[in-house]
């Protein structure tokens, strides 16, 4: 039988860091200690949940979630980040899409993904030279319809079930990743919501990730913007772990970065 031994989220950008270096060192930090954690965890795998920027999932297919299964991947290398390959949890990936779909989640299989920054800019600090193998879980926040937040919290459970089934023999951490609030290329770019973000990070904390599972997606457009709907990947990772409270590692609300920053870790003795 499988087991979680870490679970975290974070937003998953980093910009300038001239003029706020206080900030963008929390930000910096932030990542840093999710490092530890997984590193202190020792995990067989990363299972990573975000969002595609457009680059793997366009206009002309834009699946509602679709799971990495390769055994390598090469980064986009977007926002200068280099392209140095990460091995892929190619065989789990596999196990667990098999299994998603007896239980009702149908997920698109990607052989090939160009992580983009999304994935690739975390992991360059959480997982450096990318040793621990990623499966990498992209959910649609792009287009419309993206899946509700009650849908990606039931996903999440439905893969936390499956990696402490007998099915699963490995060690697996489980990232979320992007927001938080945030608008882009919308009349609202450059706002940042705090009082949403630190709802968000609040209800997380107390381990009530299912109240914010029974929010609308329209609610999230309007309170949090269209990068806002990233929250989802939290929701996903926090569903993996239902039941457990966390805390929050670090939260900036950066204008110049046009994003609400934050990043929390889960206690998994509480689940």
């Amino acid at each position: 039988m499988g087991s979680i031994v870490a679970a975290a989220a974070t937003s998953h950008v980093v910009m300038d860091p001239a003029n706020i270096p206080a900030q963008a060192g929390l930000v910096i930090d932030g990542f840093r200690r999710i490092a530890a954690e997984v590193a202190r965890t020792q995990p067989d795998l990363l299972l990573y949940i975000t969002s595609d920027h457009m680059v793997n999932l366009g206009y002309r297919l834009q699946p509602s979630f679709a799971l990495g299964c390769a055994d390598s991947y090469t980064p986009l290398g977007d926002m200068d980040i280099p392209r140095q390959p990460m091995a892929g949890a190619g065989v789990f990936a596999d196990a667990l899409l098999r299994h998603l779909d007896e239980v009702g989640f149908d997920l698109a299989r990607a052989e090939s993904l160009d992580p983009d920054h999304g994935i690739a800019l975390p992991m360059r600090i959480i997982n450096p030279g990318g040793r621990v193998p990623v499966a990498p879980l992209l959910v649609n926040i792009n287009r419309t319809p993206p899946p509700s937040p009650a849908r990606c919290y039931a996903l999440g459970q439905a893969i936390g079930a499956y990696i402490r089934s007998a099915a699963c023999t490995q060690r697996v951490a489980v990232i979320g990743a992007g927001g938080l609030s945030h608008w882009i290329a919308t009349p609202g770019m450059g706002r940042v919501n705090a009082d949403f973000d630190r709802q968000v990070l609040s209800l997380l904390g107390a381990g009530q990730a299912a109240q914010i599972a029974t929010w609308s997606t329209d609610y999230i457009l309007e309170n949090a913007g269209n990068g806002g709907l990233e929250i989802m990947c939290w929701l996903a990772m926090a569903g993996t772990v239902a039941g457990a409270t966390g805390h929050t590692l670090y939260y900036e609300p950066i204008a110049s970065w046009y994003t609400g920053m934050g990043a929390m870790a889960m206690d998994l003795a509480a689940a």
